[in-house]
């Protein structure tokens, strides 16, 4: 005879009994991160050999110049400050942005405990400054993004092959997905993806918040007696969050 399983008097079967305690939404949000943490995890997997089988610079840091020979030191790529011209601040601007994007994941939890209170205030002012965290972030990646493009310097990359021909000591500036003037092709493609793709991914969080925001001001989370979209929005954030500090790591530190 078949049985079915039951926990007191709920069926396993009978969509009765959260898995883990977690909501359908829920968990289907976590089966999403899961799959885009294998994305991440490849790409970040992929630097790491392209970078760790490139050669390194080997002499003085203070006589380093950029060239295609090897991979660049990043204190002496990412210098720059919006506005201060003729200085080195090495990793300053980029440690801006982490402490904005984190500090956008601490208002996102203070939303997240606010709707836990059914607090529809709480949620909508800690909801509206992560967006401008986010937002702050992607303004500062698009700076960032436009200094690396337009180059602090011409730089000699050696020979090249264009338009059919070679070009002895080919000169450029900034950098593109063929040619930069940091490093090796490589270098500058696997920044444009890798920082790209996880920008695109703030800039998707950035306008779901967006509409939680406007759908928790008009009461309707409210109206439906819970919060719980306000969750899976956090963990979505917090989860970009978190990439952002291993993409930080592989381009910035190493």
């Amino acid at each position: 005879m078949a049985t079915t399983a039951t926990v007191g008097n709920k069926s396993l079967w009978a969509g009765g009994v959260a898995p883990l305690k977690a909501s359908y939404g829920k968990l289907m949000m976590w089966f999403f991160l899961l799959s885009d943490a294998f994305t991440f995890s490849g790409l970040l997997i992929a630097y790491a050999f392209i970078r760790w089988s490139a050669p390194a610079y080997k002499g003085n840091p203070d006589d380093f110049v950029f060239s295609t020979e090897y991979w660049p030191i990043p204190e002496k790529v990412y210098d720059a400050f919006p506005g201060v011209h003729g200085q080195e601040w090495p990793l300053v601007f980029v440690g801006l942005m982490t402490f904005i994007l984190i500090l956008s994941s601490v208002t996102m939890v203070l939303a997240v405990e606010a709707g836990q209170r059914m607090d529809k205030k709480g949620v909508v002012k800690w909801m509206l400054w992560t967006i401008i965290g986010g937002i702050a972030f992607l303004s500062c990646q698009a700076w960032e993004w436009a200094h690396f493009i337009s180059g602090s310097g011409v730089a000699t990359i050696g020979d090249v092959f264009i338009n059919g021909r070679w070009v002895e000591d080919y000169e450029i500036m900034g950098a593109g997905l063929s040619f930069n003037q940091y490093g090796p092709p490589a270098f500058a493609a696997l920044f444009f993806f890798i920082t790209g793709f996880h920008g695109f991914h703030v800039l998707s969080g950035v306008v779901i918040n967006i509409i939680t925001f406007f759908n928790a001001a008009n009461g309707m989370y409210e109206k439906r007696g819970h919060y719980e979209m306000i969750e899976k929005v956090g963990l979505y954030w917090h989860f970009v969050d978190l990439v952002w500090v291993f993409v930080f790591t592989f381009f910035y530190l190493i």
